[in-house]
């Protein structure tokens, strides 16, 4: 049986480095331009991460995605689950939440992996038809680019890391996390 230590060690991590990072400084850009409206209900399920600004949680980090499902009081379970260094480790799940801050556009969230700590989620890009979205954060020192499958069409995927320059972000940031092609 494996102990609960390296779960709660994790998302304490996490949430030390979201308090980090929206505390660092950086220079005066306009706010972070988010989708006009997220459908819910679309939304929920699995999201893989095709790319990512890299830092120190995530780096190393294997197959990863997220899952989002509505929770009888209107927030989120929000589960980021991952491998470390190799698609064959065991898969490690941490368990957070999420709260809609804007509900008129459902384009802005809080996620909380530990009490009392949260960091914004801005749904930044989304795709029509629910298959990508890009998530910001208000610092432009996180960002992940989502899919529902775990590859991206390769012009797609540049596409996107163009478009986060509009938003004042530097592309050459972002990199890809490696996914099975299977």
């Amino acid at each position: 049986m494996s102990s609960p230590f390296p779960h709660l060690l994790g998302a304490s991590l996490l949430a030390l480095a979201t308090v980090l990072v929206g505390c660092a400084s950086s220079p005066k850009l306009p706010p972070l331009r988010t989708v006009p409206f997220v459908d819910l209900e679309r939304y929920t399920g699995r999201w893989y991460v095709i790319a990512n600004i890299p830092y120190f949680l995530e780096r190393g980090k294997v197959a990863s995605y997220d899952t989002y499902a509505r929770r009888p009081d209107g927030t989120f379970t929000n589960d980021f689950t991952f491998r470390r260094g190799s698609f064959d480790a065991p898969e490690v799940t941490w368990h957070g939440t999420a709260k809609i801050k804007n509900r008129t556009t459902n384009a802005e969230w809080a996620v909380q992996f530990i009490w009392p700590l949260n960091a914004d989620y801005l749904v930044i890009d989304l795709d029509p038809d629910y298959r990508w979205a890009v998530i910001g954060h208000p610092s432009r020192n996180l960002l992940w680019v989502l899919a529902r499958d775990r590859q991206l069409p390769e012009a797609t995927y540049k596409a996107l890391v163009a478009r986060t320059a509009a938003q004042g972000y530097d592309p050459t940031r972002i990199t890809q996390v490696p996914q099975p092609t299977n």
